[in-house]
């Protein structure tokens, strides 16, 4: 093979890493127990592949290619004794019969014989014994196939500390010996609630990013719905795991919308509609029905698509149906109160009944301690206080909006703010 053809071979390995990764850890570490091993196993493969299929070329089955060499890594560790070190002689009783299993595993399809590995691999890298950026950083790292310079990036942290946090994740599963293991039960509901919201937080972090130059960071939300797309795969009799699809896909729909010419962040009720995604707003739509038809119409994640359907429903910003949207906030207050959920339906009553009925639900969250240094309490009151015609209160609240963003986009949009609302008397 020419030397010119060596950079498309290694674009080639790198877009068969990024599809197959996933499923290639999740099959290693059925075998090693131990994601940090399982992940060292299926770099080496990966190695292999980059130093031999230069010479060799592109296999017919480069996913079952990977597969082989790790597999031949694992017994090769296995024979030196580093893996029996490391667990102890637990692999070693288990490796002569999952051998055998991988084997047969490898001559079958990948995808029906692995989403339980996959789904396994999912639940440990979002284990509650791991802090919420551990988790966050190990799931996009084994899931979402992401480098740790991709999400260091993505996050806007160095890359130093985004390696840190993933290998004491790492470590920590391993010394709590948390086993690689679909949940069952009351556990699965409780362990699917921790993976859920695992998602979202990237999710929500990739839509509105809390710090930095830019409105949205879109990589992260495309992370967050190929997750939530396999999960609704992996457990398709989980309502709530549809309704987050459902969530994800409503509001990924307004992408277009969000952002001005300049990257400018644009509000909901000045969007150009016209932009919104219909192909993602009808898979969204569908999601929610089916969690609705699980019987997941209470749930969560599916309240809150039900609201996102309200705005998705409405062609002009005026027809949005903003009683129903109170008292879906209403419902999903009976579930899960929360001061932030408190504050949103605030931001419905205005709509529904005026400013000053916005207020005043506003005002009885004024001692919520855990919104003092939320920049959209002041924000939103400021809007309402203009709208009341309450000028020199707006700019007071516009301002201590200002000082609690760290987000240069969200810095300006509040700037513009203040700026309107100077120029009114």
């Amino acid at each position: 093979m020419s030397e010119n053809q060596i950079p498309d071979i290694h674009k080639t390995i790198e877009a068969v890493w990024k599809i197959e990764s996933t499923r290639l850890i999740a099959g290693i570490a059925r075998v090693t127990r131990d994601i940090g091993v399982a992940e060292e196993l299926a770099q080496d493969a990966l190695v292999a592949a980059l130093e031999r299929w230069p010479e060799e070329g592109i296999p017919e089955k480069p996913a079952a290619w990977l597969m082989t060499a790790a597999k031949r890594r694992a017994i090769d560790s296995l024979r030196r004794g580093r893996m029996l070190e490391q667990k102890h002689g637990e692999i070693e009783r288990e490796f002569e019969f999952q051998q055998q299993r991988l084997a047969e595993a490898m001559d079958q399809s990948l995808d029906q014989v692995i989403d339980d590995d996959v789904l396994r691999l999912i639940f440990t890298a979002c284990h509650p014994v791991l802090a919420v950026e551990g988790r966050i950083a190990l799931t996009l790292r084994l899931i979402g196939g992401l480098t740790t310079p991709e999400i260091a990036r993505a996050f806007l942290v160095p890359e130093k500390t985004l390696g840190q946090r993933i290998f004491r994740a790492k470590r920590t599963l391993s010394e709590a010996r948390v086993p690689f293991e679909i949940p069952r039960g009351d556990e699965l509901r409780s362990r699917l609630e921790s993976v859920l919201s695992v998602v979202y937080l990237i999710f929500n972090e990739g839509y509105t990013a809390t710090f930095g130059d830019e409105w949205m960071r879109e990589e992260l939300c495309n992370d967050a719905l190929r997750l939530g797309r396999i999960l609704a795969g992996l457990l398709p009799g989980e309502s709530e795991v549809h309704g987050l699809l459902a969530l994800m896909e409503l509001q990924a729909s307004r992408t277009a919308a969000r952002k001005g010419r300049n990257g400018e962040a644009v509000l909901l009720m000045e969007q150009d509609r016209s932009l919104w995604d219909y192909v993602q707003i009808q898979r969204g739509m569908a999601a929610l029905h089916h969690a609705q038809k699980l019987g997941g119409g209470a749930g969560t994640y599916t309240l809150q698509a039900a609201i996102v359907a309200c705005h998705a429903r409405a062609s002009t910003a005026a027809e949005t149906d903003w009683e129903r949207i109170v008292l879906l906030y209403d419902a999903l207050l009976q579930i899960g109160p929360s001061p932030i959920v408190e504050l949103n339906r605030a931001v419905a009553v205005g709509m529904a009944e005026g400013p000053a009925a916005g207020l005043r639900a506003l005002d009885a969250l004024a001692a919520e301690p855990a919104l003092n240094n939320y920049h959209l309490l002041p924000s939103v009151r400021g809007d309402f206080l203009v709208q009341l015609g309450r000028h020199a209160e707006a700019r007071e609240e516009f301002q201590r909006a200002i000082a609690m963003t760290e987000n240069r986009r969200e810095h300006q949009l509040l700037s513009k703010k203040l700026k309107q609302a100077m120029f009114i008397d």
